[in-house]
C-alpha cells in the first residue's frame, strides 16, 4: 500500500475514528486504526466494539485532490502512536507506505517514521446492516435532541438501560428520552419518516455523545437505520455504528404529572444565576441541595444552608406566580442541568407539591420537557 495525502484531511479523520478507540479493550487489535486506500480514496476505521466509525477521504472533493492513491492495499497501526505522529508532521502532504510484515513508513518534509503495522484481514468486520428503513433527521437537530437529553443519562451500572437514551418513532414523531431516576429529560421533534415502522430503542448515552461531538453544525440531513441490535448513522463520508443496549426501558410517561398545585413562570437566566450562587455554599453539602420557597407577591427565595459553612438567600422576582405558596428542596446541580439544557428566556416551572416531582419547561414550547425529583430535607 501507498499513498499520498493532504495532512488536514488525514487528522481530520483520525480525530473522528479516535473517538471509538479504546485503551482498555479485550481485543489488541482494536486500539489500532485500521486503514484502506483503494482507488476512490482511503477509508480509517476505529472501534471498541460497542461503537465503530467509518471516515472516508475521497480521492478527489469539490475539484482539490485529496488522495493520491499509487498502491491499493491495508494496515492496522497502533491509534495511540499514530494519532499523535500525524499531528505534529511538518508539511501539508504526508505519505504513507506499507513494506514487508506490515511495517509502515510514515514521510513528510525532512520527517520519517516508522511503525509497526498489524494484518488488517484480523480486524473485525463493522456490522452488515440491511438499509431498509431509513428516516433522516437535519444534523443540527439531531445534535440539540441529544444535547438536551443525554446528560440526564445514569452514570450507575447496577441499571445499564438507564445509561442509554429511550429513542421512540412512532407517527412521524421522533420522542428521546433519558432518566437516571432522579430526573428526567424529554425531548420530541416531527421528523420526515414517511412509510416507516415504529422503534422503540435504547442507544449508549456514551455513543450519542461521541456522535454529537464528530458532526458538524450543519441543516444536512443525516440517515439514520435501526435494526435489532444496531444503529447506524450516516452522514457526509462518515458512518457511526452504535449497538443498543438490551432490555425494556421503563415507562417514564406515568411519571410526568397531568396538573399541578404551584405554578412560576420565570426569567431562565435570572433564576440559573440565583441557584449558581445559592449552590456555591451547597457544594461541600451533602447533594448539594438549595431550596425555594414562594410568596403570595410573586417573590422566589432561594436559599441554601450549610452548618459548617454559612447560608445565602436571594429573592428573584417571578413574571408570574399562580397557585400555592411551597417550599422544596432540590439538588442545584440537576436544576441548573435543566436550565441550560432548555432554549428559550422565559420558562414555568410545574409543581405539584414538596415531594412531588416538578415539571421544567420552556414558555410556549411543549417540544422539550425537564422533570426533577425534589430531595427530603427534614
Amino acid at each position: 500500500m501507498k499513498f499520498v495525502i493532504q495532512k488536514d484531511k488525514l487528522v481530520q479523520s483520525v480525530q473522528d475514528v479516535m473517538k471509538a478507540v479504546s485503551s482498555r479493550t479485550t481485543i489488541p487489535i482494536l486500539t489500532g486504526i485500521k486503514i484502506v486506500a483503494h482507488s476512490e480514496g482511503v477509508t480509517l476505521t476505529g472501534s471498541d466494539s460497542d461503537i465503530s466509525i467509518e471516515s472516508f477521504i475521497p480521492a478527489e472533493e469539490d475539484d482539490k485532490e485529496n488522495v493520491e492513491v499509487i498502491q491499493a492495499g491495508s494496515v492496522v497501526l497502533q491509534a495511540k502512536f499514530f494519532s499523535e505522529i500525524v499531528k505534529k508532521l511538518p508539511k501539508d502532504i504526508v505519505e504513507i507506505e506499507v513494506g514487508n510484515h506490515h511495517s509502515t513508513t510514515i514521510r513528510s518534509g525532512k520527517a520519517e517514521f516508522s511503525l509497526n503495522g498489524l494484518d488488517a484481514e484480523e480486524y473485525p468486520h463493522l456490522p452488515q446492516i440491511e438499509e431498509e428503513n431509513i428516516f433522516k433527521i437535519p444534523t443540527d437537530l439531531l445534535k440539540a435532541m441529544v444535547r438536551q437529553t443525554v446528560f440526564a443519562v445514569s452514570t450507575s451500572e447496577t441499571r445499564p438501560i438507564l445509561t442509554g437514551v429511550n429513542w421512540k418513532l412512532e407517527n412521524g414523531e421522533l420522542i428521546c428520552i433519558a432518566t437516571d431516576s432522579h430526573r428526567l429529560a424529554l425531548r420530541k421533534a416531527m421528523i420526515d419518516s414517511e412509510n416507516l415502522e415504529t422503534y422503540n430503542v435504547v442507544i449508549p448515552g456514551k455513543s450519542l455523545s461521541e456522535l454529537s461531538k464528530i458532526l458538524d453544525d450543519t441543516n444536512e440531513l443525516i440517515e439514520i437505520v435501526i435494526t435489532e441490535n444496531q444503529v447506524l448513522f450516516k452522514a457526509k463520508n462518515l458512518l457511526f455504528f452504535s449497538r443498543l443496549l438490551d432490555g425494556n426501558y421503563p415507562d417514564t410517561s406515568r411519571l410526568i404529572p397531568a396538573d399541578s398545585k404551584t405554578n412560576l413562570t420565570l426569567n431562565s437566566k435570572d433564576f440559573l444565576q440565583a441557584i449558581d450562587r445559592a449552590s456555591l455554599l451547597a457544594k461541600e453539602a451533602r447533594n448539594n441541595v438549595v431550596k425555594l420557597s414562594t410568596f403570595t407577591d410573586g417573590l422566589i427565595e432561594i436559599s441554601s444552608n450549610s452548618p459548617e459553612i454559612g447560608k445565602v438567600s436571594e429573592e428573584i422576582q417571578a413574571e408570574e406566580v399562580q397557585g400555592e405558596e411551597l417550599k422544596i428542596s432540590f439538588s442545584a446541580k440537576y436544576v441548573m442541568d435543566a436550565l441550560k439544557a432548555l432554549e428559550g428566556t422565559e420558562i414555568n416551572v410545574n409543581f405539584t407539591g414538596a415531594m412531588r416531582p416538578f415539571v421544567i419547561k420552556t414558555t410556549n414550547d411543549d417540544s422539550m420537557l425537564q422533570l426533577i425529583l425534589p430531595v427530603r430535607t427534614y
